[in-house]
């Protein structure tokens, strides 16, 4: 509420007082704090991640390559239970390693749109004015990316599981691949969340984010299976596990043939032993907390 004082009027005539209603009022509602600001922009974040919320062309990439991850699995079910089959025919373990230029796709597309956009329209201050630290945007953020990939990867398996069930295979037996499959799509998302949205942090410019991301997913896995071909092939075969730290997907199948049962896919099939298995999964811890702590320095300068 504002009053004018009273003034003279130009033509000597009486003072008057004129009363402007502005709608200023202050706000009396519950105050809902930071827990409930990183709660929403996880929420927010992981609708994004499939365009919920946002155009249709938006939806359309991260939906097809949801439908593209889970028809593989399907027609899968269906020639099992069609042809009375014994067992599938991929271990859950092996199906994400199989898919995995499609999960690769995925977080190239998806990692920049959750975090290029922030960078590249300046919006990132404007979190920071709210009741919200720069753990909280980036814990938020780390776990709305790997929780649509969790969805992306785990659909699949839940719908080789049911059909499993349907074809009546042996229940213990799929209950624990199953088990074993969610263990290492959970690993394999939380990797691949925090390498990707790491990336995309770099650069506003999302066409960078997403080939960036590409690269360090989609051509290490080519040059690492390649380098562990040439050692297969002379006879080096010591060597393979070890080679094998040096790519996201390979860490991935490394720990789940030593610790999770799962057929290795190296060359000769020669998986890490229990003791290399251990440093495999050193490492995709320790790229898990790195990534962490490289997002949190990085919203740090600039949130400053």
């Amino acid at each position: 509420m504002a009053v004018e004082h009273p003034v003279a009027a130009p033509t000597g005539g009486p003072d008057q007082t004129r009363i402007h209603n502005i709608g200023y009022r202050s706000y009396d509602g519950p105050r809902l704090g930071r827990a409930y600001a990183r709660r929403s922009l996880y929420s927010q974040s992981l609708r994004g991640a499939y365009g919920l919320g946002r155009s249709v062309k938006s939806k359309v990439l991260p939906m097809l390559l949801f439908v593209v991850m889970c028809v593989p699995a399907a027609i899968m079910v269906a020639v099992a239970v069609a042809t009375k089959a014994k067992e599938l025919p991929v271990d859950y373990t092996r199906y994400a390693i199989i898919m995995q230029a499609v999960i690769s796709l995925y977080v190239a597309s998806q990692a920049p749109q959750s975090v290029s956009r922030d960078l590249r329209f300046k919006t990132v201050p404007l979190y920071f004015s709210r009741p919200i630290e720069t753990s909280d945007y980036v814990r938020a953020k780390f776990a709305a990316l790997a929780s649509a990939l969790f969805v992306l990867t785990a659909a699949p398996l839940l719908v080789l599981y049911i059909g499993a069930l349907l074809a009546k295979l042996d229940f213990a037996d799929q209950t624990k691949g199953f088990a074993q499959g969610i263990v290492s799509v959970a690993l394999l998302s939380l990797l691949f969340a925090g390498l990707g949205l790491v990336i995309a942090s770099v650069t506003p410019r999302r066409g960078f984010g997403i080939a960036a991301v590409i690269a360090v997913l989609t051509i290490s896995y080519g040059a690492v299976s390649t380098l562990q071909a040439i050692a297969d092939a002379q006879n080096s075969t010591g060597s393979i596990p070890w080679i094998g730290l040096f790519s996201p997907v390979t860490l991935i199948d490394g720990v789940q043939s030593a610790f999770l049962g799962a057929a290795s896919a190296f060359p000769g099939a020669i998986g890490p032993s229990h003791g290399e298995g251990a440093v495999y999964v050193l490492v995709v811890l320790g790229l898990i907390a790195a990534s962490y702590g490289l997002l949190v320095r990085r919203y740090r300068r600039i949130g400053l």
